[in-house]
């Protein structure tokens, strides 16, 4: 009975450590991934959300601008 018992052990142990194994493969694996990832996108020039937004705010302020001058001009030819 008690070499049954200590078989049983040594499985649940090999599987436990297998599991282990498993895990930190699964964790390098997603991080080589993602580092790939992050230099392929960085290779491609593509710009990040901040950027975007900054550069779609300073867009809309520059129309919002000529508009106004537009508007000015205009007024200013009238007279």
């Amino acid at each position: 009975m008690q070499t049954r018992n200590k078989i049983m052990d040594d499985i649940s142990q090999l599987m436990t450590n297998a599991m282990g194994v498993a895990q930190g493969a699964k964790d390098e694996a997603e991080t080589a991934m993602k580092s790939m990832m992050d230099r392929w996108l960085a290779d491609r020039d593509f710009v990040t959300r901040e950027e975007f937004d900054a550069v779609r705010a300073m867009a809309q302020k520059a129309r919002e601008e000529n508009e106004a001058l537009k508007a000015r001009l205009d007024a200013l030819e009238k007279k």
